[in-house]
């Protein structure tokens, strides 16, 4: 049978995702399902978004009031329309980074902290021994420009939405939502850090030297001035003079989005890595390059991802391929954790089905060990006649194992450290230390 081409795998992939959506347009679905919800403490992250929204648009002057108040009412009419809300609640965190991104620009200046121009180049050279971005930048060519161009200037903000298609379109719906919020919080994180702690960019070191830096200060392309020449516009001059965060300089947003990135990719799709890591690495060498980062803004930039990516990766999804991994019971061959126990046993349980397949019966049956002499490959007498084990098997059993309620010591003992010919189960019962016979 011919496999289905490319073109038809992603138009059924595109059916069948929007055959999953909610195509209700009525609020008071929305108002039904926020009054059954059960709310939890991790909830109370939306009065954070609440509180942080409310400032900003408090100290917002573009566009001035009322204007603004057409963006909460927007959102909240967004989030009431299912159709709607089903994108716009896992985006919060998104939003809520580009409201910052674009407001702190009308932070007063003298409530502002000062730039540091010197930490992140004396960093440098402490860290890593040189200004490893200040040589990077020593030789240009319209190649390198090009190569540099391209991952920094242009697929940099294409592919996050790229991702967002393939993983709405060909992984669970979880995954889309765990991207979105992944992304989200890790960019407006690097954007407080960057009001709080701004840093200026190598490109001021080239403008400038290290004399102090004010808010006054109009952004620049850096090498992608370079870009604009050649091409004969300016496009980048325009769009990096009128940036909102000028001084955002650590960590680095660019090496924080490819890294985060690639780390989804890898792990939803095998056999990956070899091409997305190739991408990261040409773009850590491009922001230096071009003179917008610094080696460590880099480094800092990369460490965040990381770090948000399994912070934020649900267990669901921790499998290969996003399909879920094996529960720490079913990894050591162990008896789920019951219900009911200390300090709420629920909490405890695993959510593999072990956890809900013991029954009275599995409680009766007998419990065999097995034994790991590889030599052997029996116990010591194996030649006398042992009961026949149940051939019954515990409800619900997936592996089809009858020694449900305990791990096999022996399974757990490394093999270089088996003594030979000893089994942890003998006539007279266990002996420790094991003697050699």
């Amino acid at each position: 049978m011919r496999a289905p081409g490319p073109l038809k795998t992603f138009s059924s992939a595109v059916v069948t995702a929007a055959g999953r959506l909610d195509k209700s347009l009525s609020p008071f679905d929305t108002i039904a399902r926020l009054q059954a919800h059960s709310f939890v403490k991790s909830d109370a992250i939306y009065i954070f978004h609440i509180i942080l929204a409310l400032f900003w648009l408090t100290i917002m002057e573009v566009p001035s009031f009322p204007s603004k108040l057409l963006i909460p009412i927007l959102y909240t009419i967004a989030l009431l329309i299912p159709l709607t809300s089903q994108f716009f609640v896992p985006a919060t965190p998104i939003f809520a980074w580009l409201l910052a991104f674009y407001t702190n620009r009308f932070i007063p200046s003298d409530l502002r902290p000062a730039v540091h121009v010197v930490l992140l180049p004396t960093l440098e050279s402490v860290l890593y021994g040189a200004n490893v971005s200040d040589i990077l930048t020593r030789f240009t060519h319209p190649v390198l420009d090009i190569i540099a161009w391209l991952p920094y200037g242009v697929i940099h903000y294409t592919y996050p939405l790229v991702l967002s298609l393939f993983l709405w379109l060909f992984r669970p719906p979880l995954a889309l939502k765990t991207w979105a919020k992944t992304f989200g919080y890790m960019n407006l994180t690097g954007v407080l850090i960057q009001i709080l702690i701004p840093c200026a960019a190598p490109w001021y070191e080239v403008i400038y030297g290290l004399t102090p830096a004010t808010y006054n200060i109009p952004g620049s392309p850096g090498g992608l001035a370079r870009i604009d020449a050649l091409f004969g516009g300016d496009g980048y001059q325009t769009a990096f003079s009128n940036s909102p965060l000028v001084f955002g300089a650590f960590p680095s947003l660019h090496a924080g989005w490819a890294t985060l990135g690639a780390l989804f990719i890898t792990h939803f799709w095998d056999g990956t890595g070899r091409y997305v890591w190739v991408y990261v690495g040409v773009l850590y060498w491009s922001t230096m390059y071009l003179t917008h980062h610094y080696l460590i803004d880099v480094v800092g930039g990369a460490c965040m991802a990381t770090a948000f990516f399994y912070l934020f990766m649900p267990d669901e999804l921790r499998g290969p391929g996003g399909q879920g991994g094996r529960s720490k019971y079913e990894q050591y061959d162990l008896e789920a954790r019951r219900s009911g126990g200390l300090m709420g046993g629920d909490e405890f349980a695993s959510d593999t089905a072990e956890s809900a397949d013991l029954s009275d019966e599995g409680e009766e049956e007998s419990i065999f060990y097995r034994s790991l002499n590889t030599n052997e490959g029996h116990i010591q007498g194996q030649n006398q006649a042992q009961p026949e084990a149940p051939s019954k098997k515990p409800s619900g059993s997936a592996h089809g194992r009858t020694h449900r309620h305990t791990a096999s010591i022996a399974s757990l003992i490394r093999a270089d450290e088996r003594t030979e010919g000893w089994s942890p189960i003998g006539n007279k019962g266990f002996v420790f230390p094991p003697v050699t016979r």
